[in-house]
C-alpha cells in the first residue's frame, strides 16, 4: 500500500492505494474517496499531476490506468451542471444526491467550490494579497511564515503536513537524521560534535540551514529547491540515491528567513486548495514551476525583500555586523534574539 494526499471540499486526507496489485481499480480509489469526502463516486471529478489536469475515470480498471504515483495529491470537487442542481445541504451517506452525468473537464476549468482562476493580465497590480507570479494550473504564491528563529521548519512544516504547527516535529526528524547517519553527519560537517548540533537545532531559538533542509529532503525523498531572492540562484537538495520519488518542493531564502512556495488557482485561495509538491519535469532550471519560482524571487528582489548576510547590521545590546557577528555573539552571551538596523 502507499499513501496518496486527497484534497477535497471537508479538507485534506491522505489515504492509502495499491498501485502493485491488478484487482485494485479505479472503483476503489473511488470508494476510499468518497469515505473521506461523502462525495458519490459518480460525481467525482479528480485532478493530479502538474500543471493539475482531468482524470479519466473507468471504474473498472486498475489504478494503474490512472497513471499516479506514491505520494501524488489529488483534488477532487463535485460535478454539477448548473446551479439548481446542487444539493440544499452537504452530501451524505444519509442523504444522498441523484448522481449528475459526469462531464469532460479540462486543466484550468473551475472545480466545484475552487475559486476561478484569475488571468495574470487582469490581476490588479494594486492588490494587497500575498505575491505571486502565473504559471501552468495557475499561480506560484509567496507563503510567508512568521519570524520566530523556527521560519525553515514552519516552512516544511506548510509544505509536508499543510500547518506550521509542526515545525517542532521538523526538528525532531533532522536530530534524529543526523543521529542516525554519523559518517555523513560528523563534526567536520557540522562543525561541531554531533550530539552539540542535535542539542542546538532541536531548541525553538536555533535558526536552520542547508545542512537542515539535506537532512529533510532525505526524510521526505522529495528534492527541496531553495530560492535565492537576492541573487535569484536555485540550490537543490535532493536525497542520496536520487530517491526523490520524482517530486520537488520549493522555499524562498531572503538571507536571513525562508518562507514557502505553493501552487493556488488564485494568489488569495484558501490554503486547503494549495499544491505544496510538484512532480519533476526536467532536471533543469527550465522546470515551469522553478521558472516561477525565480520570477517570484526578482519581484521579491525588486521590493528589497532581503538581506545581505555578510554585512547587515544587528542590534542587540550591541552592534553587530553580518550573520557571523551574530552568532558569535549568540555563542558567548547566549542571546538569540536580534533585529536588524
Amino acid at each position: 500500500m502507499a499513501p496518496v494526499r486527497l484534497r477535497h471540499p471537508k479538507g485534506v486526507t491522505t489515504i492509502q492505494v495499491a498501485f502493485d496489485r491488478d484487482d485494485f481499480t479505479v472503483q476503489h480509489l473511488q470508494q476510499e474517496i468518497y469515505a473521506a469526502s461523502d462525495i458519490l463516486p459518480s460525481r467525482q471529478s479528480l485532478k493530479a499531476g502538474y500543471p493539475p489536469h482531468a482524470l479519466t475515470l473507468i471504474p473498472e480498471l486498475p489504478l494503474a490506468s490512472l497513471g499516479l504515483k506514491s505520494g501524488e495529491q489529488i483534488i477532487v470537487s463535485e460535478l454539477v451542471t448548473d446551479s439548481s442542481q446542487r444539493s440544499s445541504g452537504p452530501t451524505s451517506r444519509n442523504n444522498p444526491v441523484t448522481p449528475v452525468s459526469p462531464t469532460r473537464r479540462g486543466a484550468t476549468d473551475n472545480m466545484g467550490p475552487m475559486p476561478t482562476t484569475i488571468p495574470a493580465s487582469t490581476a490588479s497590480p494594486q492588490s494587497t494579497g500575498p505575491d505571486s507570479v502565473a504559471t501552468d494550473g495557475g499561480v506560484l504564491v509567496h507563503r510567508i511564515v512568521p519570524d520566530d528563529n523556527s521560519c525553515l521548519f514552519a516552512a516544511i512544516s506548510l509544505i509536508f503536513e499543510q500547518t506550521i504547527t509542526k515545525a517542532p516535529e521538523m526538528r525532531k526528524i533532522v536530530a534524529e537524521g543526523i543521529r542516525n547517519d554519523p559518517e555523513t553527519y560528523n563534526e567536520a560537517i557540522l562543525g561541531m560534535p554531533p550530539s552539540q548540533y542535535i542539542a542546538t537545532i532541536l531548541k525553538p531559538s536555533s535558526w536552520g540551514g542547508a545542512i537542515d533542509l539535506g537532512v529533510l529532503a532525505a526524510h521526505f525523498k522529495t528534492e527541496i529547491s531553495s530560492i535565492d531572492v537576492e541573487t535569484g540562484r536555485i540550490d537543490r537538495f535532493s536525497p542520496p540515491g536520487d530517491t526523490t520519488g520524482g517530486m520537488r518542493c520549493v522555499v524562498i531564502y531572503s538571507g536571513i528567513h525562508y518562507d514557502a512556495a505553493t501552487l493556488a488557482p488564485m494568489a488569495e485561495a484558501p490554503s486547503e486548495w494549495h499544491q505544496t509538491l510538484f512532480p519533476v519535469k526536467t532536471s533543469s532550471e527550465d522546470d515551469a514551476v522553478l521558472v516561477a519560482a525565480k520570477k517570484l524571487a526578482s519581484i521579491l528582489r525588486e521590493k528589497k525583500a532581503f538581506t545581505n548576510t555578510s554585512t547587515f547590521d544587528l542590534k542587540c545590546e550591541a552592534r553587530l555586523k553580518g550573520e557571523k557577528g551574530a552568532r558569535a555573539h549568540a555563542e558567548q552571551t547566549g542571546h538569540v534574539r536580534f533585529g536588524e538596523y
